[in-house]
């Protein structure tokens, strides 16, 4: 059987996989988290390391790759990363095919996760889906015509530097009140951590589950707090989810694809959080404009699946 190694280099974790083509569970897998110091020579190391645990002694017949960052998906060169140094115009797939002596092919993470959740997901079935993910950075990933689209630069898909919010906090682009700014959890552990820096008589549940040191806040421990009744926690959730849902509303009046996929941590923030994104994005969008909005049916192995996905897509 052809043997397909999936690899996913995310902002703040790498794993890879191998799979058998048309089978539906991985073989191997193993993930690492990137330290937090890391530049993409240390990402590529720890990503060797995971692939010889994963291959064993076997060979793939094609690797697929996800890449958390914007990539030149024709000549599979990375351009950057915005959340670990020198990745700048790095070739990944020429260094992978020159290693492995395989067919190489890598894209951009949302562009992966997408094209994951139609062949293997929530999407399957569905002719046109925007997939969101909302984690370190808030990036999407399209499928037009049971397609991948990437736009003529292949910068299609980021809804994360939309603007909701243009008296917002100043976004790590340089505009202000981007989806991501306010929606994703980086910024959202810094907007808890920008509040009670000035009032601390908020926040109590928070501020116990850190034991004080506000360097210690993530997004995941505001969804916790949040889910515990904390009353800052629960407003920064709520700004999370409003940004996302205007972001998604305006998105469904421009396209009008049939269905949103969010996945990714902050999509485990709870129902209320859930619920103001529904609310904000039907409230946004056109009455006569129907979609719909569901949690990504393959979790964190979405760009996993997807990077299988994209061997397929080219040929394999």
């Amino acid at each position: 059987m052809s043997l397909i190694l999936a690899l996913d280099f995310g902002g703040t974790k790498l794993a890879a996989a191998t799979v058998n083509i048309g089978a539906r569970e991985w073989l191997s897998y193993e993930r690492r988290l990137s330290p937090a110091n890391a530049d993409a020579n240390t990402d590529l190391e720890i990503m060797r390391s995971l692939i010889h645990s994963v291959l064993q002694d076997s060979k793939p017949t094609a690797i697929g790759v996800s890449f958390g960052g914007p990539v030149d998906a024709t000549t599979g060169c990375v351009l950057l990363s915005h959340h670990v140094a020198g990745w700048e115009n790095l070739p990944l797939k020429q260094l992978l095919e020159a290693e492995f002596g395989v067919p190489a092919y890598v894209d951009n993470d949302a562009n992966v996760a997408a094209l994951g959740e139609h062949h293997f997901g929530a999407g399957q079935g569905y002719d046109s889906l925007f997939y969101i993910t909302i984690s370190t950075g808030v990036g999407g990933g399209w499928i037009l015509n049971h397609q991948p689209w990437r736009g003529s630069g292949g910068m299609a898909g980021e809804i994360g530097h939309i603007v909701v919010d243009p008296n917002g906090p100043v976004c790590l682009c340089g505009k202000r009140g981007c989806v991501e700014r306010l929606a994703s959890g980086p910024y959202m552990a810094q907007n808890a951590r920008e509040l009670l820096a000035s009032d601390r008589t908020r926040g109590k549940i928070l501020q116990n589950l850190v034991e004080d040191n506000l360097e210690l806040l993530t997004g995941q421990l505001i969804s916790q707090a949040a889910a515990a009744g904390d009353d800052l926690a629960q407003e920064i959730i709520q700004k999370s989810a409003w940004a996302l849902g205007v972001g998604i509303g305006n998105v469904a009046n421009l396209v009008n694809p049939q269905l949103f996929i969010l996945g990714g941590s902050v999509t485990k923030a709870g129902n209320r959080w859930w619920e103001i994104v529904r609310q904000l994005a039907r409230e946004t969008a056109l009455p006569e404009v129907e979609f719909q909005i569901l949690p990504a049916a393959l979790g964190d192995d979405a760009p996993l699946w997807g990077a299988v996905a994209l061997t397929q897509v080219n040929g394999q």
